[in-house]
């Protein structure tokens, strides 16, 4: 069985997200879609918030599992037996980045590949932070996340306000 893994803050998941451990789950037998618990970011979300809405948008992809870990992504690959990492990749810039954290983690995990999966051009502009902005100010987020996450950031703004 080749086992994936898809590690991200997920703050909030979006539908460019959704659209890539779509798209793996497809290539892949097993995808753990991993929120990482991150204590040097500043999260709108709570690790556990996200994962439970995470939950909820991925119930219906039956080889799809949803995790959180503190610490390296290597660290959690390896304690599960994991030897593909998924990146998704939205612009040029991106994958500088994403090149240099993969052989990184390549020379901390030698068996660990990480598989990059190109953005649907619809969701190539899309960000979590852009996101939050816009729901933050009472923009409609609708076409950017999937509906529970919308549906919980209108909410939480609400209560804001």
């Amino acid at each position: 069985m080749l086992k994936a893994i898809y590690p991200g803050s997920f703050d909030p998941m979006t539908l460019g997200h959704l659209d890539i451990i779509k798209r793996a789950s497809s290539v892949f037998d097993f995808v753990i879609m991993a929120v990482v618990a991150n204590p040097s970011k500043t999260s709108l979300l709570s690790v556990a918030q996200r994962e439970e809405l995470i939950k909820l948008v991925v119930s219906d992809i039956p080889n799809v599992q949803v995790d959180t870990f503190n610490g390296l992504t290597v660290d959690y690959a390896k304690s599960n037996s994991i030897k593909v990492l998924i990146r998704g990749l939205r612009a040029i810039s991106d994958f500088e980045a994403e090149l240099g954290m993969a052989q990184t983690n390549k020379e901390l995990y030698g068996e660990l590949e990480t598989v990059f999966f190109m953005s649907q051009a619809q969701y190539s502009f899309i960000s979590s932070t852009q996101v939050k902005e816009i729901a933050r100010l009472g923009g409609n987020i609708s076409k950017f996340v999937p509906k529970p996450v919308g549906n919980f950031l209108l909410n939480h703004f609400n209560k804001l306000n």
